[in-house]
Formats: C-alpha cells, sequence, structure tokens
C-alpha cells in the first residue's frame, strides 16, 4: 500500500485530482458536519434563493451526529454515518464547489456523476472506530442550525484524519475495484 497523502482544507483541485479510490489520506484543517436535517435545510435555502451557512468552495463535509461530549472532552465520539442518506441533497452542494465528502457506505449514481462533473471526492473515514477519530478533532465550533442538536452544523479542526478515498473524480468506485477483485470466474 502506498503512502498516505497528507491534505489540508480547503482542498485545491490539483489535490484532488491527486487522488485515486483506494488512496488512503491524511487530512487535516477544517470540516464541516452536516447531516440529513442540515443538509435538507441548506438545499431548501438555495431553492428560495437564500445562501448556505458557510460558504462550500474548497470544503469537506463530514456526514456525523456527534454523541454528547463528556467534560474535559472536545467532542464526543464522532463516527460517520451512512452517505447517502444525503444523496438526494449533495449534488446542487458540488455544482456550488464542495470538493470532499467524509461517511461510510456507497454513493448514488448521481452523486459519483456529480462528483466527476464538478471535480469532486468522496473519502470513507472507518465505521465502529468513532472514539479514535475523535482524537483526531482538535476544536470544534457551532455554525448553524443549533436546534437540530447532534445534527447542526459544526466546523471541525482535525488533524491527520485517517480516510480512504472511495470515489474519485475519473469515476472510480473502491467499493466496485473490492468487488471485480474478488468475484468468482466460472
Amino acid at each position: 500500500m502506498t503512502d498516505a497523502h497528507r491534505l489540508t482544507t480547503p482542498l485545491t483541485d490539483d489535490a484532488v485530482r491527486a487522488l485515486r479510490a483506494g488512496d488512503r489520506v491524511l487530512l487535516s484543517g477544517h470540516v464541516y458536519t452536516a447531516r440529513d436535517a442540515a443538509h435538507k435545510r441548506m438545499i431548501a435555502a438555495l431553492d428560495a434563493g437564500g445562501v448556505l451557512p458557510f460558504d462550500v468552495r474548497g470544503q469537506v463535509i463530514y456526514y456525523v451526529g456527534p454523541s454528547p461530549t463528556k467534560p474535559g472532552d472536545v467532542i464526543g465520539s464522532a463516527g460517520p454515518t451512512t452517505a447517502g442518506r444525503v444523496d438526494d441533497y449533495t449534488v446542487p452542494l458540488l455544482a456550488r464547489g464542495l470538493k470532499g465528502m467524509i461517511g461510510k457506505g456507497t454513493r448514488s449514481a448521481a452523486v459519483r456523476a456529480g462528483m466527476v462533473e464538478y471535480g469532486a471526492v468522496y473519502l470513507v473515514a472507518v465505521g465502529g472506530a468513532a472514539a479514535l477519530i475523535a482524537d483526531r478533532i482538535k476544536r470544534v465550533e457551532l455554525i448553524a442550525y443549533e436546534d437540530l442538536g447532534t445534527e447542526a452544523i459544526r466546523r471541525l479542526e482535525v488533524e491527520d484524519f485517517p480516510l480512504l478515498v472511495a470515489n474519485d473524480i475519473s469515476g472510480n468506485d473502491v467499493y466496485e475495484q473490492g468487488k471485480a477483485a474478488y468475484k468468482r470466474t466460472p
């Protein structure tokens, strides 16, 4: 396995172009949290002619709903949620410059096509490693939709957040590659 790509947000077009499905990434900088309810509000705001609560250009959204923070900790457990839950809301954000998404599981054909068209990547975090992931989060700031509780939008400062490229800008899919590698031939 190759060395990990060390990336810092905001992501540039060159950084995203260098990634291939299956590559390891250590991400540092700021990422934004958002799950289904927050995505629904963001798209509703855009549909109504409004603005997003943060500029998505070059940014990464992490699909997570952190557990409550214990005293002395920066954040509670912060494992990824299933990315497919926000697929219906993703392409308009890609069109506005979103460069990366973090979650678990596969993406729809429409989202994969959007990543190719707009030059973005989907990164997966290890489900079940929420406490370990929380150690990579150094600071948390509430950005919008506080009434959504754990689904509010937050800006996380991360350091060497371990990820794997699931979908790249060339349309490659690590899940499909995995299936092909183990497919039985008659």
